[in-house]
């Protein structure tokens, strides 16, 4: 039999014990922060029908999608003349009726229209899993990786939009994070600008030229406006309003007069300052989110998608790209026959919050710590007498293991090491005749004798 080299599909990843646990503080916080604000969590499948995801991430997003090969004889079902053709486009839905989810938004949209009878609205959810892409592998960019949603569809009400905010803020803070900005922009503002300088159908190619301002500077996207479409003219209009600066009442006041005559401007900056509004009532006690929030005219993420209120978190405290986002989208579930229900949703970028919190070194020592105690383990005596407090650690909620078998003290105290155990309760013969065990400080090298009711209320 031939040996198998062992590897990872490409884009692929494992995680240590110690990464693991990292991750999940970082998901237990946010999850935390979402149950306060009432969302609840669902669950749906690695695997959706291929129809359900096709269509809906344009014909680059489609490209990307993990198919699944039917089970079985899946070619002996296909004609011949298609085989023949060997265009695999055209072989796909008959041999591949599945496929990994792409996103959890899709996903979500389906579960809303297949329970809609069983759930009230609005429905406020969030959903902690992984996704799959066909995506080339480079450095930051997985095949594999998990997105952190969070959804509120059914209801208009710019409340929901601020306490999104409030939840960026909550959350991150809780994760250590201490200077970041929360973006916000609005679909409609970026309406009434193309609306303005007469280009209304060039909206796409305008804020996609602006998104860059950051990365390419203002020539650049200048250039950029020039070879798709627009004039010096426009580019002259547009610039006092990509370079718009000042405080959030000052860019807005600003905006109110270039979108005087646009309706759907003004309507934009309209709902910019009601989320505002409500951000500074619901901030009384603590004015941070309010300080944080920033209109940011150049934001245009996912622009065909959003349709009101649009949102980016960055942390300026490394380099990094946006940790969050997310946005108002109206008609979510019409791709499944559901019209008219409108949504707004925000991830966190898990995986990018992990390497900030890294670089920070913002992970808290219990972070790291699996096991709290380990027992020794030097004869058939000592480990029968260790079972018994094994027990009772367990049951005071100590994270305890007995070393499994006997052993020379060092080999067990360097298992203790390369595990990051804090402490080592050593049970020899004289522990097993007082009754007073020797617990072990890893770190300070301090030895106590203590009873097992005084190491568990020292522990807890």
């Amino acid at each position: 039999m031939s040996i198998t080299k062992p590897s990872l599909p490409k884009g692929t990843r494992d995680f240590s014990p110690q990464e693991m646990v990292k991750r999940n503080y970082i998901f237990d916080t946010i999850k935390t922060v979402f149950k306060k604000y009432g969302y609840a969590e669902i669950q749906t499948p690695s695997m959706e029908n291929l129809a359900t995801l096709t269509g809906k991430y344009g014909d680059e997003g489609d490209k990307l999608i993990f198919k699944i090969l039917n089970s079985g004889d899946f070619l002996g079902k296909v004609d011949e003349q298609l085989l023949a053709t060997k265009n695999s486009q055209l072989a796909t839905s008959k041999i591949s009726e599945k496929a990994l989810r792409y996103d959890l938004t899709v996903p979500f949209a389906r579960y809303v229209v297949m329970h809609q009878n069983d759930i009230a609205f609005p429905f406020k959810r969030f959903q902690v899993q992984p996704v799959w892409r066909a995506d080339r592998p480079q450095k930051g960019r997985y095949r594999e990786f998990y997105q952190c949603d969070a959804d509120v569809v059914g209801s208009p009400s710019l409340l929901n939009e601020a306490e999104f905010v409030l939840i960026y803020h909550e959350a991150l803070s809780n994760l250590g994070l201490k200077d970041f900005s929360i973006k916000i922009n609005n679909r409609k503002i970026l309406s009434g600008i193309a609306e303005m300088i007469g280009k209304p159908e060039l909206i796409v190619d305008m804020t996609v030229a602006i998104d860059k301002l950051d990365k390419i500077g203002l020539d650049g996207v200048s250039k950029e406006l020039l070879e798709r479409g627009f004039t010096e003219s426009d580019i002259e209009q547009l610039k006092p309003v990509i370079l718009l600066d000042g405080s959030n009442v000052e860019k807005i006041e600003s905006l109110k007069k270039v979108l005087a005559n646009s309706a759907i401007g003004l309507k934009g900056i309209e709902e910019i300052e009601t989320v505002f509004n409500y951000v500074s009532k619901l901030a009384t006690h603590n004015p941070q989110p309010t300080t944080q929030l920033e209109l940011d005219i150049t934001l245009a993420r996912g622009l065909n998608y959003y349709t009101g209120c649009i949102f980016e978190v960055k942390t300026n405290e490394v380099a990094m790209g946006s940790i969050g986002g997310g946005g108002r989208y109206d008609d979510l579930t019409g791709m499944f026959g559901l019209k008219d229900l409108t949504g707004v949703g925000i991830s966190f970028g898990a995986d990018r919050i992990y390497d900030v919190l890294e670089e920070l070194n913002l992970f808290p020592e219990t972070a790291a710590q699996g096991t709290q105690v380990l027992i020794s383990n030097f004869d058939e005596a000592a480990e029968l007498y260790a079972l018994p407090v094994l027990q009772q650690l367990r049951t005071a909620g100590i994270a305890t293991e007995l070393y499994p078998s006997a052993t020379k003290l060092k080999k067990q105290l360097g298992y203790a090491d390369s595990k990051n155990i804090p402490f080592v309760v050593l049970i020899g013969a004289e522990e097993m005749q007082n009754g007073l065990l020797t617990l072990k400080d890893m770190k300070s090298g301090e030895q106590q004798q203590l009873d097992v009711a005084s190491i568990i209320e020292k522990l807890t």
